[in-house]
C-alpha cells in the first residue's frame, strides 16, 4: 500500500498514536474560532472585536465598508436588503423538480421538529414556554449555494412560533445571494433577507443598525470570523453554538464496506475545510479504506481541496478493540457520528454519549441528515457536543418560572424562608416575609 494518503492511517501500536489524535483535535478547535492563546490568535480575535465595536458605533456605514473590503461588493445601506420582488422572481424561476425535492425536505423537517417540540406539551403550572420574538439566521456564502441551511435553521424557528426571521448571507453570487437561497426563503415566507455576511453581519444582527433591527438570537454556521463574532455578541443576544469545520467520525468494524466508508469521508473532506475520521478495530479494513480514498478522490470535481483536507484534518485510526473505539469516540464528541458495524451498529450507538448526531447502519450516510431526515444539520463541532446540542425547535423558545403562593402557604413556610435569608445576611429579604405575617 503506497500513496500520498498513507500517512492518515495510524495505529494504537505506534508510540505517537494518542498524540496524533490530540493534535488533530486541537487543529479542529483552532479552525472553529481562532483556537489557542498564541499572539496570532489573539490578534485575530481582536480584529473581530474591533469590527463588532465599529458596527455598534457607526452602524450601516461600517457594514457597507466591511462588505466592500471583505467581499469586494459596494453596497449602499438601502441595498443591503433583497427586495421582495427579487425573492418572488427567484422562486418563480427555480427548477420545478428541485423545488419539489426542497418542499419534501421542508415537510420532513417540519414534521420532525413539531414532534420533538416541548413548548406546547408542558402541563406543569410552574413553567411557561414562549417563543423568541426575533432571530437571525447565518447562511454561508460558499462556492455552491446552501439552501439546506435555510431549511435547517428557519423551519425549527417557525415550528417554535418565532414571528420575525432575518437571513444574512454574503454577496458571493454576482454581487448578491444565489437565487436558490432566495427561492427557499420565499417558499418559507421569509421576506427579510440581507446580502451581507462575515463578522459585520453578525455584529449588525447582534447590535442593530439603522437598517437592520437587532435580533434576540443568532444561529447558523459560518467560518471562524463568523463564529468568533457570535462569541463576542453572546450575552447581548443568544447563540446556538460555536461551530467549526464540518466533521464526521465513522466507527467501522470489518463488517463495513470500505468503499462506502471512503465515500462518506470524502463527503465531509470536500467542504474545505472538512474533517473525516475513522475509528476501527480492523487494520485490514483501514488499509482498504485508504485504497478506496485514493481511487475515489480522483473522480471528484474538488480533488485538490479534498486531498488537502484529508491530509490536514483527517485520520484513520486502528484501535485494539471496539471498547477502545467507543471510549475514544465519546472523547472526540464528533459533529456527525456514523456507525457502520453491521448488526452491532445499534448496540454500539447506545453506548455513545457525546455526538451532535448519530447515523446508524450502512444505509444512513451523513447526507441523509444534511438534507432529508428531519433533524437540523446545524450541529456542534470540535468536542462541543459534550455541552452543546443539535439545533432544534426547542432552541427558539425560552422558559419563564411561574410562582404563586397563597396566604396559608406563605404562613406555613415563612419561618424557613426567613431563616435562610438571615443566614445570607439579607435582612430586607427576611422582612419582606415578616411584614406579611
Amino acid at each position: 500500500m503506497s500513496g500520498e494518503l498513507d500517512k492518515i492511517l495510524i495505529s494504537s501500536s505506534l508510540p505517537d498514536f494518542k498524540k496524533s489524535l490530540e493534535k488533530l483535535h486541537h487543529k479542529l478547535l483552532a479552525e472553529a474560532r481562532f483556537g489557542g492563546f498564541d499572539v496570532e490568535s489573539e490578534d485575530n480575535r481582536q480584529t473581530v472585536l474591533n469590527i463588532v465595536r465599529d458596527v455598534n458605533k457607526r452602524g450601516d456605514k461600517a457594514v457597507a465598508e466591511y462588505t466592500e473590503k471583505f467581499d469586494d461588493v459596494k453596497l449602499k445601506p438601502q441595498e443591503f436588503r433583497i427586495p421582495e420582488e427579487d425573492l418572488k422572481k427567484a422562486h418563480k424561476e427555480i427548477d420545478a423538480t428541485l423545488l419539489k425535492s426542497l418542499r419534501q425536505a421542508i415537510e420532513n423537517v417540519r414534521e420532525y421538529q413539531t414532534e420533538i417540540f416541548i413548548g406546547n406539551k408542558n402541563t406543569h403550572p410552574g413553567i411557561r414556554y414562549t417563543p423568541i420574538k426575533r432571530v437571525g439566521l447565518c447562511v454561508p456564502g460558499a462556492s455552491a449555494p446552501l439552501p439546506s441551511t435555510v431549511i435547517m435553521t428557519a423551519v425549527p424557528a417557525q415550528v417554535a412560533g418565532v414571528k420575525e426571521i432575518a437571513v444574512v448571507s454574503p454577496p458571493r453570487y454576482k454581487g448578491s445571494i444565489h437565487p436558490v437561497i432566495l427561492a427557499v426563503c420565499y417558499e418559507l415566507g421569509i421576506k427579510e433577507v440581507y446580502r451581507i455576511g462575515g463578522a459585520q453581519a453578525v455584529a449588525a444582527l447582534g447590535c442593530g443598525t439603522e437598517k437592520i433591527h437587532k435580533v434576540d438570537k443568532i444561529v447558523g454556521p459560518g467560518n471562524k470570523w463568523v463564529q468568533t463574532a457570535k462569541l463576542i455578541v453572546f450575552g447581548y443576544v443568544g447563540i446556538d453554538s460555536v461551530a467549526g469545520p464540518s466533521e464526521v467520525l465513522i466507527i467501522a468494524s470489518d463488517n463495513a464496506n470500505p468503499a462506502w466508508v471512503a465515500a462518506d469521508m470524502l463527503s465531509q473532506a470536500e467542504h474545505d475545510p472538512g474533517s473525516a475520521v475513522v475509528f476501527t478495530d480492523s487494520k485490514q479494513l483501514a488499509e482498504k479504506i485508504v485504497e478506496q480514498l485514493s481511487s475515489q478522490v480522483k473522480q471528484l470535481d474538488r480533488e485538490k481541496q479534498t486531498i488537502k483536507c484529508l491530509k490536514e484534518y483527517s485520520k484513520i485510526a486502528v484501535f485494539n478493540n471496539m471498547n477502545e473505539v467507543i471510549s475514544a469516540a465519546n472523547y472526540f464528541a464528533a459533529e456527525h457520528l456514523e456507525i457502520q458495524c453491521g448488526s452491532e451498529s445499534r448496540k454500539i450507538a447506545d453506548k455513545i454519549e457525546n455526538a451532535g448526531a448519530i447515523f446508524i447502519g450502512d444505509y444512513t450516510p451523513v447526507a441523509v441528515g444534511d438534507y432529508w431526515a428531519g433533524p437540523s444539520h446545524t450541529l456542534p463541532t470540535g468536542q462541543t457536543a459534550k455541552f452543546f446540542s443539535a439545533l432544534s425547535s426547542n432552541d427558539f423558545i425560552k422558559s419563564t418560572s411561574i410562582i404563586e403562593f397563597n396566604k396559608k402557604q406563605l404562613t406555613e413556610n415563612a419561618a424557613d424562608i426567613i431563616r435562610i435569608a438571615q443566614t445570607e445576611g439579607l435582612d430586607a429579604h427576611a422582612k419582606s416575609i415578616k411584614i406579611r405575617r
